[in-house]
């Protein structure tokens, strides 16, 4: 007597059939849709180049300069007011760029940037852990 397997067969073969085909949908991830490969020329656009201001403003408030970092124009002016309860000063660390000396609470002084283009770090000299930089460009 000879047995035949055809339903046992059938089931089984949908099965692997249907398993197979489970890794072949859809989902929206996976690799994007093939892209023509025409060559197409980049454009890029320069956008306005800002210069520097010609004038500057340096607040002092609590133990802060405010912007720390500030840009003015080679020879512009900066403009130092102090608005703490104390004395600070504005001097570059590296080459005596400037120095604004000693300036009391509630006062304003100025200064001329210097006329070379570069960036000058400066500190206040009572308070040598306020620090900023100022770029001359």
């Amino acid at each position: 007597m000879r047995r035949t397997a055809g339903p046992a067969v059938a089931v089984a073969t949908v099965a692997l059939c249907a398993m197979g085909l489970g890794g072949c949908t859809n989902t929206g991830e996976g690799t994007a849709p093939a892209r023509s490969r025409t060559p197409t020329a980049a454009t890029v656009t320069a956008g306005p180049t800002s210069a520097a201001p010609a004038a500057a403003r340096l607040t002092i408030k609590d133990f802060t300069f405010k912007p720390a970092a500030l840009s003015v124009r080679p020879g512009g002016t900066v403009t130092v007011v102090n608005e703490d309860s104390t004395t600070h000063t504005v001097t570059a660390t590296g080459p005596k760029a400037f120095d604004t000396g000693s300036i009391g609470p509630g006062r304003t002084v100025t200064f001329k940037a210097p006329g070379k283009a570069g960036s000058y770090p400066f500190i206040c000299t009572i308070h040598p852990y306020m620090k900023g930089a100022l770029t001359v460009r």
